[in-house]
């Protein structure tokens, strides 16, 4: 009996300061896509989501470079944080993070170079994205691998829902298309103002109140109930 409890003290995770509560790796999975969707709800990222979503393509690209870093940064974070010290943490997370932007950038420049063009500088700036180093130091840096990787899928899936959302609504008002098909035909006079950069700001706040007015109904809902 004294043998078991011994080797199931040493098979726990060590308590580290400030690590989430235990939950199980779906709950993980799902917090990134509604319950804490980093640009709906926790409001980050929001250079690439405003500046690069003029058209789905673009958002649709952005996402999968995104996800890619997101995913792979925070699996190595989770695998090293025993061996990384805390005092350079930081600058190790955003080494490890930079790699990973190069790998993604140079594949988009081999085999998307029009898709490369278009989106500039954005790619390179995923390194200082405050998601992927966010998720780095708050969760990944704290947690097992398998509970990093549910995160950053769900993270990056959010991401992506937030993203082709603005993307595709600012193509279709802005331009008329979807993925470059026109929908309305030859007489639709497209609102060019929503596929330049006030137009970004618009549709930004625009979701913003959306999600407001969601959130108040929940809780207007869970008042009823509780009374």
């Amino acid at each position: 009996m004294t043998t078991d409890i011994a080797t199931a003290a040493e098979a726990a995770e060590p308590i580290v300061p400030g690590a989430p509560p235990p939950q199980p790796l779906r709950l993980d999975f799902w917090r990134g896509i509604a319950d804490d969707n980093p640009v709906m709800i926790q409001m980050l990222g929001l250079c690439p989501a405003m500046a690069v979503s003029n058209s789905l393509e673009n958002g649709i690209g952005m996402s999968a470079a995104v996800i890619f870093v997101l995913f792979c940064s925070s699996l190595l974070v989770s695998s090293l944080r025993k061996i990384i010290p805390g005092e350079v943490r930081l600058a190790s997370y955003i080494l490890i993070i930079a790699t990973f932007v190069t790998i993604s950038d140079l594949v988009m420049q081999a085999y998307f170079p029009l898709l490369s063009r278009t989106l500039g500088p954005f790619v390179p700036l995923i390194v200082v994205n405050c998601i992927i180093l966010g998720r780095a130091e708050a969760f990944a840096g704290k947690v097992k691998p398998m509970r990093a990787a549910a995160d950053a899928l769900g993270m990056g899936l959010g991401f992506t829902l937030a993203l082709c959302t603005i993307s595709a609504f600012r193509e279709i008002v802005g331009n008329g298309t979807l993925l470059g098909f026109h929908l309305f035909g030859p007489h639709y006079e497209p609102w060019v103002f929503m596929i330049m950069p006030p137009g970004g700001f618009l549709t930004m706040g625009l979701m913003f109140l959306v999600m407001g007015w969601w959130g108040e109904r929940k809780k207007a809902k869970l008042t009823e109930v509780a009374a």
